[in-house]
């Protein structure tokens, strides 16, 4: 080959790749969206079984919160797979992200780990990958016991990574009678509650409710702030030292009814919530 053919072919264009576009509510349209976001963002160790559609095979998928060493996926040595939410952050799209790890686990050999994903481009979503009939719910754990088969041999230095991972694990329980509310113990007690409904919408409404002194769960269970993440907007209240997540079914039932009747109240934001709403956006936290 000359020199000019050999410059042409080097100077020809690379195909340049296509970005995954960003979405701020990637799981939106899945089934117990606010739990994804929860076992993304708030829960430590939880597991849910998903469903592929006949298209990927008609197989069922463990969804966990974390694997070790961030995996992103594990096809386990008894066949399950695992796909994890808590991994580092791979493009502008959680669901193509998780997608796209749960493809690869699936063509995976037992045993084997999902450790890059590679270059991603477009492609698959969730929402396209699942079958969506199949409801969404989240099993809490108090350790990674899970990342083993049941009756798999714990190896010293596997147990001994369990035990490890599981130390730091915050004492963590899902509330019953209510959707995506967590109770959490770390030092104190908290609630953490993804709420479904248009991140503003929910601003608005516990403003309002804040501005009559209703936004406390019970006495002394106080509101203390919120944070954005996944799209959507997650309310925190500060509980009464040594309360347990079973005693939180009534309060949190009675809430949902204020705050439902709060989100159906229209007009404009009186100075009391207006005030009450900038205090509360002033404290928020953006999780990316």
């Amino acid at each position: 080959m000359g020199k000019k053919s050999r410059k042409r072919q080097s100077e020809a264009p690379r195909p340049k790749r296509v970005e995954v576009p960003f979405v701020e509510r990637p799981f939106e349209g899945l089934p117990g969206e606010t739990d994804w976001v929860a076992m993304r963002e708030v829960v430590p160790a939880a597991t849910a079984t998903v469903r592929t559609t006949e298209e990927y095979g008609g197989r069922e998928v463990v969804v966990a919160t974390m694997l070790p060493d961030l995996w992103p996926a594990l096809h386990r040595d008894d066949g399950t797979v695992l796909v994890g939410l808590q991994t580092a952050a791979k493009s502008g799209d959680a669901s193509r992200d998780v997608a796209a790890a749960l493809l690869l686990a699936l063509e995976a050999e037992p045993g084997m780990p999902v450790l890059n994903l590679g270059i991603l481009e477009p492609g698959p979503r969730l929402q396209d990958v699942l079958d969506l009939s199949v409801p969404f719910e989240p099993v809490v754990h108090d350790d990674f016991g899970f990342w083993l088969a049941p009756d798999q041999d714990k190896e010293a230095d596997v147990a001994a990574a369990v035990e490890q991972s599981s130390e730091g694990i915050v004492p963590t329980v899902k509330v019953d009678g209510v959707d995506s509310a967590y109770w959490c113990r770390m030092g104190r007690e908290f609630l953490r509650w993804a709420r479904p409904e248009p991140q503003e919408d929910v601003l608005d409404a516990i403003a309002r409710l804040h501005s009559r002194r209703e936004s406390e769960l019970e006495d002394g269970a106080r509101f203390v702030g919120a944070f954005r993440t996944s799209g959507i907007l997650v309310p925190v209240w500060e509980l009464v030292p040594g309360t347990e997540a079973d005693e939180l079914t009534g309060p949190c039932t009675r809430f949902e009814e204020r705050l439902q009747a709060a989100l159906a109240e229209e007009g404009p934001l009186d100075a009391d919530a207006r005030r009450a709403r900038a205090g509360i956006v002033s404290r928020q936290v953006t999780l990316r």
